[in-house]
This record gives C-alpha cells, sequence and structure tokens, in this order.
C-alpha cells in the first residue's frame, strides 16, 4: 500500500527549525494505542527513505472533516494551518 505524506521543515515557536511528517491515514481506529502504532511504524519507514523528523501525525477523514492524530503541538499547528500538500510517498 502506498501512503502519501509531507515532510516539512517550519520554524518552531523556539526559533529553531523542527521538521515534521503528516501520514494520509487511509482508516484510523478509536484506539489510541493502535494509532499509535501506525504512526510509529510510518516514522520509522519514513525516517529509514532519508527523512528527519521530530514530529510526526495522521491525518485522516472522519465524516467529512480532516481530523489529527499525533504529536500534540503538530497536531494543534495543523488544526490552525490545515493539511499541507503531500510531498513524498512510501510503501508499506
Amino acid at each position: 500500500m502506498r501512503i502519501n505524506f509531507a515532510h516539512i521543515r517550519e520554524r518552531s515557536t523556539h526559533g529553531g527549525p523542527i521538521d515534521f511528517a503528516v501520514f494520509e491515514a487511509h482508516s484510523t481506529t478509536n484506539s489510541d494505542s493502535a494509532n499509535a502504532g501506525v504512526l510509529a511504524q510510518l516514522t520509522a519507514k519514513a525516517r529509514m527513505a532519508g527523512c528527519k523528523i521530530d514530529q510526526a501525525a495522521l491525518a485522516f477523514n472522519e465524516n467529512g472533516r480532516i481530523k489529527f492524530y499525533g504529536s500534540k503541538n503538530l497536531v494543534d499547528h495543523l488544526a490552525r494551518s490545515g493539511l499541507p500538500q503531500w510531498t513524498h510517498s512510501i510503501d508499506v
């Protein structure tokens, strides 16, 4: 299965750069532990492909709305700024 993701570098609230990834989730569960496992697997795969990732999140559609799961600071940022454009893809 091919998963799209955005790999982005932005300035953090503390002034330094932060690298983050947002993965397109085709489905999620109501279980935080299952979502955390999927996010960890995708993050590890992207890192093995050479991406530096400080924070990561899943993006998924729930009842017609985009929702995010992952690092709290990143989820808060994405809730304000919206879904970024996909820049990469990985096969899992």
